[in-house]
């Protein structure tokens, strides 16, 4: 579908530096009150190659690496934190069993590791062995055609969350067979009109989610512009933030296609007991387009992961010394595991 084509390009505020304007709607953070410089640790991994390792995650002592242009497999398990090779899985092919594409992996225990293939529209769970080095797939979800081609998900209790890619909601809850059941809120523009393309829009608000279901925090950041939405689904609150770069900007195409303009925003998140993490870019396109034509290569990643509360206010501000994409957290050890997809040692680590 044309109209996702760029998708993969590469309330209340109580915090004392949100702020909010009278053209606006929803309020602005615009510093935060802590911020820290924090350099990479790198894993020296034993046996694999990665080609563009796009989302980490840890459970149980193990490791499992999405590599998002793989030739081979998608998913990659190691020890952890020995990072020794266990498995290979989710082998690139149109066979049965196999995986046309890879989206983003939810790791909730060894027996469950879930990964969403867009291209085949479905949701696959994994069982990862570490003794015998194995990993087994034990099943598989055909997502509804309703759900367009998704692409991020998250496990929730009775099912998942996905969000929608034709601009109507939000989100969907989904349930274990893949039906949607439920649609939730709406694209939060404060310049959208009725004569905005939906679909357009849809592109533009891309958005990378995470949810906690200890909280009920599900917490979504946009691939452009600087904005973050919370949703508690205990208490059925909804904020919304925006950044100094505001919303995501594009222009709509002669065929109804969004163009990506501004800056390009958030690559991951993720929501712990305590707090939301962000990994932020900020960088403009007009700089990458310049950076191509001078025939350099321009950075891939964000240098900042940037930290609120579960309410949405601005707690601390990470510069990095690398170009992150992915990130696992781990607050009881303080470390954060990441993944820079341009380099050949690709797996890193953070103390914070």
């Amino acid at each position: 579908m044309k109209y996702l084509l760029f998708i993969l390009i590469g309330i209340s505020c109580l915090g004392i530096s949100c702020t909010s304007t009278p053209d606006s709607h929803f309020p602005r953070y615009s510093d935060f009150t802590k911020t820290k410089a924090l350099s990479a640790q790198v894993i020296n991994l034993d046996t694999i190659l990665f080609r563009y390792p796009f989302r980490v995650t840890v459970r149980d002592s193990v490791a499992v690496v999405m590599d998002l242009h793989n030739m081979d497999h998608y998913l990659h398990a190691f020890t952890y934190p020995e990072w020794k090779h266990i498995a290979s899985f989710g082998k690139r092919g149109e066979a049965p069993k196999e995986m046309l594409s890879a989206e983003n992996i939810q790791f909730n225990s060894l027996d469950s590791l879930w990964a969403l293939d867009a291209n085949k529209m479905q949701i696959t769970r994994w069982k990862i062995s570490p003794s015998i080095g194995s990993a087994e797939l034990v099943e598989e979800i055909k997502l509804d055609k309703k759900l367009v081609r998704s692409l991020d998900f998250h496990t929730m209790e009775s099912g998942f969350l996905i969000p929608d890619y034709l601009g109507e909601h939000r989100f969907w809850e989904v349930d274990g067979n893949g039906k949607p059941i439920k649609s939730n809120g709406t694209i939060p523009s404060e310049t959208a009109n009725e004569e905005t393309s939906r679909p357009a829009l849809a592109q533009a608000w891309r958005s990378f989610m995470d949810y906690n279901p200890e909280n009920g925090v599900l917490a979504m950041a946009t691939q452009l512009g600087e904005s973050l939405e919370i949703y508690n689904l205990k208490d059925s609150t909804h904020k919304v933030l925006y950044g100094p770069a505001g919303e995501p900007e594009f222009k709509t195409g002669k065929d109804g296609s969004g163009v990506p303009n501004g800056i390009m925003g958030f690559s991951d998140i993720k929501v712990t007991n305590k707090y939301i993490y962000a990994v932020f870019q900020g960088i403009k396109f007009k700089d990458k387009l310049a950076a191509y034509q001078r025939g350099e290569q321009p950075e891939d990643g964000g240098r900042f992961i940037y930290v609120f509360d579960l309410q949405g206010n601005p707690v601390q501000k990470y510069t990095l010394d690398r170009a992150i994409y992915g990130i696992d957290i781990n607050e009881e050890t303080n470390t954060i595991v990441a993944t820079e997809v341009k380099s050949d040692d690709p797996i890193i680590e953070f103390k914070i």
